[in-house]
């Protein structure tokens, strides 16, 4: 992994990619979905054993590098190939996801190397799932515990287990608004089955600002694909044009995107409560902000 800036982005960034792939992780200290994403994109360069170049872009630093990418909200990866960005993504996705974009871009492994699972959750959430699976079946009563395998479930991308799971929640969301931000993250995967592709959307929304089923049709291939931000920004363009939208549909599915990122806060030793991620209170704030307008 390499630290990028304005001097060395040619040899380390454009000149490597002619070489090998580049993936470009754009991330900011303050960004608490770039704090989650950073190690997994350094756990995959040594699992991938030099198949791709790992270099992070401080984008408060090289805020002109940030700006030749256009970077609007992140953290926000770039792959680079023979010196041009050939994709790319946004958000804090799951490993198995990542996996699957670079094994479109990377060369194969040689035959002897031990190709990677897309299947395999990192041993610690492997874990924590048999633990809370334990759990509820000690207490198959306890919400909480199973709004919890719920969510670890979705997030390792066991759909249908996490579907399974879910139904004695599901008539409990207007009381638990954990269960509540997962029913809609269980429908915004269920809305990928009739919807038209990313491209098609963007096109769409192109053509017509407006265009709100559109932006919200993105807006859940976005959540479904845990780029939480991005969907964020799709909703927020939806609400600050017409807060009421469909029966408040946009409001809804942004309370639900913080409900799911905000993870719980313990208090620190000194009885205080933690500091709160700068990235959760600009996306609370700009809420309020439209809400009360």
């Amino acid at each position: 992994m390499i630290d990028a800036n304005l001097t060395n982005f040619e040899t380390e960034v454009v000149d490597a990619s002619h070489q090998l792939p580049v993936l470009v992780d754009l991330w900011a200290p303050w960004c608490g979905p770039c704090r989650v994403l950073g190690p997994v994109l350094e756990k995959l360069e040594t699992a991938y054993a030099g198949r791709f170049k790992l270099v992070k872009v401080n984008t408060e630093d090289e805020p002109d590098l940030a700006a030749a990418f256009g970077v609007r909200s992140i953290p926000m990866v770039v792959l680079m190939k023979g010196g041009q960005p050939v994709d790319g993504f946004v958000g804090a996705l799951p490993e198995g996801q990542i996996r699957q974009f670079l094994d479109k871009h990377v060369p194969e492994a040689a035959a002897d190397e031990e190709a990677p699972s897309e299947e395999a959750a990192p041993a610690d959430d492997a874990s924590r799932l048999e633990q809370l699976q334990q759990q509820l079946a000690a207490n198959p009563a306890d919400d909480a515990t199973r709004d919890a395998y719920v969510e670890l479930l979705l997030r390792a991308g066991r759909e249908d287990d996490a579907r399974r799971a879910f139904e004695p929640l599901a008539g409990k969301v207007a009381i638990d608004r954990r269960a509540a931000a997962l029913q809609v993250w269980l429908d915004a995967l269920q809305s990928l089955r009739a919807a038209p592709d990313e491209s098609a959307l963007r096109a769409a929304i192109a053509a017509n600002k407006r265009d709100f089923a559109a932006r919200f049709a993105l807006a859940q291939r976005l959540l479904a694909a845990q780029q939480w931000t991005a969907a964020m920004d799709e909703l927020l363009e939806i609400l600050m044009r017409d807060k009421g939208w469909n029966d408040d549909a946009a409001r809804k599915a942004y309370v639900a995107i913080l409900e799911l990122i905000t993870p719980p806060a313990p208090k620190t030793a000194d009885g205080q409560p933690p500091a709160t991620d700068p990235t959760l209170e600009s996306y609370r704030r700009r809420l309020s902000m439209i809400v009360l307008s």
